[in-house]
């Protein structure tokens, strides 16, 4: 027993215990590039950061009409740079949103949202009364694909009086900021992804019965390789994602909460508030997005085309 005289101050610190897997403070490394990227000027249009490492406004540039090459590269390019763009009053048709993201790639089908005017066109029509389905979670979009989405744009043609943006996580800066003993547990890893624990929680199972030999569970790294920019990009999210392979399912679920945890860094985001007839454009490879669910009763109308990914790989 240690005995103090009064006002003797203790010379050790005691001991305090912090629960393991958390997150805390200090600084944070916010690089937006790959090491080694040539950054140059844009020829075509303004280029405003919204973030520090994602998320730009792109002004003075027209979806509506096809890009042709040098545009569409540069376009292309700002997408890897920023990771997700903004462009204010486009007012597409259906139509003319089909045709700027073909320019990326074929476009994808989805059964399990609803159709708007072609089966790769979806239309998100929430209001009073509907079903509150996929939103105010961090998720990228249909990892449970053997081939992800390469991205998405969505427009937004009704908005809420207040509320209804969404959220962009720099999936980069996530895996950049893990510490080094997480790196070492997770390069090299597989994950499971799984279509079931995301739509489950909205529909019967006898809607999805039906589509599990279509959507096999898949296996993703945990870790993956832009195949664009050689970033490494953390590849997990919480709609998708059931396990790592080859832990223990305690272990698993312990470290798939913590990674899971690090889109909700508040430097490693953006946040777009809607107007009517914007459009955003993000590379789904590279983040993670969150739909705010904070307006009803008030109606939020968007329809989104998704395009085709890659296999991803470590």
């Amino acid at each position: 027993m240690t005995v103090m005289s009064a006002g003797t101050q203790p010379t050790t610190l005691r001991e305090a215990r912090i629960p393991e897997g958390g997150m805390y403070e200090g600084a944070r490394v916010l690089r937006r590039l790959p090491e080694g990227w040539e950054e140059r000027p844009y020829e075509h249009f303004e280029v405003v950061p919204q973030g520090r490492t994602i998320g730009a406004e792109i002004r003075g540039l027209s979806l509506a009409r096809p890009l042709g090459d040098a545009l569409r590269e540069e376009v292309n390019r700002a997408l890897l740079e920023w990771k997700v763009l903004f462009f204010r009053g486009q007012r597409l048709t259906s139509a003319q949103q089909r045709d700027f993201a073909l320019q990326w790639g074929e476009l994808e089908t989805n059964p399990l949202l609803a159709q708007g005017s072609s089966e790769d066109v979806v239309r998100f029509d929430k209001g009073s009364g509907s079903t509150p389905t996929f939103e105010n979670v961090w998720h990228a979009d249909v990892t449970f694909r053997e081939r992800p989405a390469l991205g998405a744009v969505l427009q937004l043609h009704e908005v809420p009086p207040l509320g209804g943006d969404t959220m962009w996580a720099d999936m980069a800066a996530a895996y950049d900021n893990l510490p080094q003993e997480v790196k070492d547990r997770v390069d090299g890893a597989t994950a499971v992804h799984d279509f079931i624990p995301g739509f489950a929680r909205f529909y019967p199972p006898e809607r999805l019965v039906p589509l599990q030999d279509a959507f096999p569970p898949v296996e993703h790294p945990v870790v993956r390789t832009h195949p664009e920019t050689g970033r490494r990009l953390l590849f997990v999210n919480t709609s998708f994602t059931t396990r790592i392979t080859g832990m223990d399912r305690e272990e698993s679920d312990r470290l798939l909460r913590y990674l899971t945890q690090q889109a909700h860094v508040p430097e490693y985001q953006v946040r777009f508030q809607w107007q009517p007839g914007d459009v955003a454009f993000w590379d789904n490879r590279a983040t993670q997005h969150y739909a705010v669910n904070d307006y009803a009763p008030h109606p939020r109308v968007a329809e989104r085309v998704a395009i085709a990914g890659d296999r991803p790989y470590a």
